[in-house]
């Protein structure tokens, strides 16, 4: 019921506190399953800051405008590109739309269907179901990553693009896309990679010397990829992105605001009012950690991934379902529900409604959450 007296703050908070008090949080180290994480304190100040700047309307916020293109062009650099087209978006969600809906506004296509790897993330449904787009699901090899065979003999007249994977959300697997992109140069398609993940990871991983596929801009058949700051770029949600090569497929997107203040207003995201502080932020990220700060997190991640996958091994019952790719860990378990069961009821939050359970390496996990996870999966396994 809506309340006819307003309670002061002590009390509004006091009753926040309480009905919040069953949420897992980032700092606890018990949520584990996630790829998202506590935000850097430094971007939590700069959304604090700029909290009323809405670049719906950027003729009132000329100056995030610009910050925002700074940042774009910036994470086009990091992917490869010396200039993209874009914007900071809500989330790999949004960013995986407008890409379809640019491969679709740029065809004639009466029917048009897309092939993506079974592995895809469940934001294309959403798309398919939005834009009536039909999706053409592509068979995983051993491996989990998508049967590039498989996607070639499922081309047809329909078909108006192409995706793949860097960074899966179930296992972190990376997709071949160097053969996807000849693949789509051959047949005259677009290939969109969700990178919502691995954008912030592949790039300084590989830098490290790991052995990973190229996946960005560098592959001519790429024409557009989705990367989120608020995961691995540790942006206060919601903040993702979306890069394409060519301005028209901006373009293909972009429909009139005629009402703002910026007179001639056109906009290419899903949302109208969307928030400034969080463009803002992914600026400020970048300029503050730069490269070498945001390899020194993979660096962390990446080891410790590695170390947990060893651990993993040495516990009967227990299986990789492969060795990580990226910083993120999943295995089996025999009577896997009861396992998942019992970790949750110890507080973790973890998931395996997949058939594993999935451990993301994220900034705020550390090796002593990682050790009493174990102890308790240890007990857990012995007894189940």
């Amino acid at each position: 019921m809506f309340p006819k007296k307003g309670a002061s703050e002590e009390e509004v908070l006091a009753e926040l506190e309480e009905k919040t008090s069953e949420d897992l949080t980032f700092d606890s180290g018990r949520i584990l399953g996630s790829m998202c994480t506590h935000p850097h304190p430094f971007a939590a100040e700069v959304v604090r800051r700029y909290i009323d700047r809405n670049l719906g309307d950027p003729g009132l916020h000329v100056g995030s405008q610009r910050v925002e293109r700074e940042a774009i062009a910036m994470l086009s650099s990091l992917l490869g590109l010396e200039r993209g087209y874009g914007n900071i978006v809500s989330g790999g969600t949004e960013a995986n739309i407008l890409a379809v809906r640019a491969f679709r506004n740029l065809t004639d296509v009466e029917n048009p269907e897309l092939i993506l790897p079974r592995s895809a993330h469940f934001s294309f449904l959403k798309a398919s179901e939005m834009l009536k787009v039909r999706l053409v699901w592509a068979d995983l090899r051993e491996d989990h990553s998508v049967d590039v065979r498989d996607v070639e003999e499922k081309i047809t007249s329909n078909t108006i693009g192409i995706v793949g994977i860097a960074g899966t959300t179930g296992l972190g697997v990376v997709d071949d896309i160097p053969a996807l992109s000849d693949l789509a140069l051959d047949y005259g398609l677009p290939l969109h990679v969700d990178a919502a993940f691995g954008g912030f990871v592949i790039p300084f991983a590989k830098a490290l010397g790991y052995d990973i596929p190229d996946f960005d801009f560098r592959l001519r058949g790429v024409k557009s990829i989705t990367i989120d700051p608020h995961k691995m770029g540790m942006v206060p949600i919601p903040a993702g992105g979306i890069i394409f090569r060519e301005k028209r497929f901006l373009e293909a997107i972009s429909v009139p605001a005629p009402y703002l203040a910026g007179g001639k207003v056109w906009q290419a995201t899903i949302t109208g009012t969307r928030p400034g502080a969080q463009a803002l932020a992914v600026w400020a990220m970048i300029k503050h950690l730069g490269f070498e700060g945001y390899a020194e997190i993979v660096k962390r991640a990446m080891e410790l991934s590695r170390w947990f996958a060893g651990e993993l091994k040495r516990i009967p019952g227990v299986h990789l379902i492969r060795e990580p790719v990226l910083n993120i860990v999943s295995f089996g378990a025999k009577n896997l529900e009861e396992v998942e069961e019992e970790l949750k009821k110890r507080g973790w939050g973890v998931s395996a409604h997949r058939g594993y359970i999935r451990i993301v390496m994220m900034p705020h996990v550390r090796r002593e959450h990682l050790e009493a996870f174990l102890k308790d999966l240890r007990e857990i396994a012995r007894n189940v």
